[in-house]
């Protein structure tokens, strides 16, 4: 059979795949394909620096995501993969898994965001910090996340969490007992929206994170 038609077969797949699925491209426009990226707020200032490892209630492990309160700060950068799609960029829109890149030296356990179970049912689930999901792994769903654009500012975007892939909720930040970090939902008096931009981080940036920062 003539190769053109495998090569139109192929192309009609990827197309398809991705019609939906632009690009994610960071501060200055440029397409994330791998690497690192410093998760920065939109708006400078009072909104605080980037993304932290943290603690909660006095208790060393597990881990949580936090903010830092400088603005100046701008934290341990993240890692994106297992998009489902076959494309080499990052995709919007679509399940994936993040991971701040930093090594683990404690807890015992890896650094992909997780969804925990909120402690009551007024309260925000925080996203925490855990192992690498496996494929088909029991309550691997909640370590899945999309980034989805906002018309906040140019190039700049929302984490959203989509149970069973519906239902997709942003995620927002709160303070906590004196905490500052991420949670399921976005609305006041709860939480507040968390719209940011991607900065690229450089080798030697992420080679001297480790966890003794926290």
């Amino acid at each position: 059979m003539n190769p053109m038609f495998y090569f139109l077969l192929a192309l009609t797949a990827v197309l398809a795949a991705t019609a939906n699925a632009g690009p994610v491209v960071d501060i200055d426009g440029d397409i994330i394909f791998h690497g690192s990226y410093y998760v920065i707020p939109v708006i400078r200032g009072p909104e605080g620096g980037g993304l932290t490892l943290t603690t909660r209630n006095g208790n060393q492990c597990p881990l949580f995501i936090g903010q830092e309160r400088s603005e100046v700060e701008r934290g341990i950068p993240v890692k994106f993969s297992n998009w489902r799609s076959r494309v080499g960029f990052v995709p919007e829109s679509e399940n994936l898994n993040i991971k701040m890149d930093i090594e683990p030296t404690f807890c015992a356990q890896s650094t992909y965001w997780w969804v925990t179970t909120a402690p009551s049912p007024w309260r925000s689930a925080f996203i925490a910090v855990g192992p690498k999901p496996e494929a088909g792994g029991e309550d691997s769903s909640r370590s899945f996340f999309q980034i989805k654009k906002t018309e906040a500012k140019l190039n700049a975007y929302k984490f959203v969490f989509c149970r069973d892939g519906n239902d997709c909720i942003d995620v927002g930040k709160n303070e906590e007992g004196g905490v500052r970090g991420l949670v399921l939902g976005s609305r006041p008096p709860f939480a507040t929206p968390f719209e940011v931009v991607f900065v690229k981080a450089t080798g030697s940036e992420t080679s001297s994170k480790t966890m003794s920062i926290i």
